[in-house]
């Protein structure tokens, strides 16, 4: 496997030219962490004693993490438990992700055509860093703690073309860039739901990617 090239975005990044790089979303999209997530709010509740139903965050994987977060602490004290499930998150979460299948075989696909690997994550910086690293990605850049039309200005910068998430949110930020929206039917939404909202494509899973972005040429749309 390659080493993956990990770089922290820090607005210093010479941008890319379009359509030369495929953006992906992190969270089940490349990484499964839903097992992961789940275990640190877990013990958030142990540690408050503040009933969390866990199944019903995993369910809600995408947005930033204090919208979360206020279905169960008050506002004033969400700054505070999010830098506590931040503390939380490397030593309990990182070891219980895993890749979502097929995720190898989608960023060998971009790396064979030649393009560069963009994930662009509403996780914070250094999670999304240390995920990518304990999974392996062959990534050429990383940019972590944006949502929704949010990543618009990271797709633009690094030139990506397409991009590839489970969320509404990440249909969004494709139209931010004016990128192809691939819809992956792995996470909240299902294939219909990402279709309805306005996903140029949508794929069951990411073993289906290889196979689309074979006929995918400079912001062309192929059928599924």
């Amino acid at each position: 496997m390659l080493e993956p090239d990990v770089t922290r975005n820090n607005g210093s990044a010479p941008a890319g030219a379009p359509g030369t790089a495929i953006g992906f979303d992190l969270d089940l999209t490349l990484a499964d962490t839903r097992r992961a997530i789940g275990a640190v709010y877990a013990a958030l509740a142990a540690e408050t004693g503040v009933r969390i139903d866990v199944e019903a965050v995993v369910g809600r994987i995408g947005p930033p993490l204090e919208a979360e977060l206020a279905h169960w602490f008050p506002s004033a004290e969400i700054p505070a438990m999010a830098d506590r499930y931040r503390a939380l998150y490397p030593g309990i979460a990182i070891p219980a992700t895993v890749a979502m299948p097929g995720a190898a075989e989608a960023l060998a696909a971009v790396r064979d055509r030649g393009a560069r690997v963009v994930v662009v994550s509403g996780k914070n910086q250094v999670d999304t860093e240390r995920t990518v690293r304990h999974l392996g990605l062959p990534v050429d850049e990383v940019v972590g703690g944006l949502f929704g039309s949010e990543k618009g200005a990271a797709l633009r910068l690094h030139g990506v073309g397409a991009y590839v998430g489970d969320h509404t949110g990440d249909v969004d930020a494709a139209r931010a860039a004016a990128a192809v929206a691939v819809g992956v039917a792995t996470g909240p939404f299902d294939g219909p739901a990402l279709s309805e909202y306005g996903a140029d494509v949508v794929l069951p899973d990411l073993w289906a990617f290889p196979g689309w972005l074979g006929g995918f040429e400079g912001g062309a749309v192929p059928a599924p």
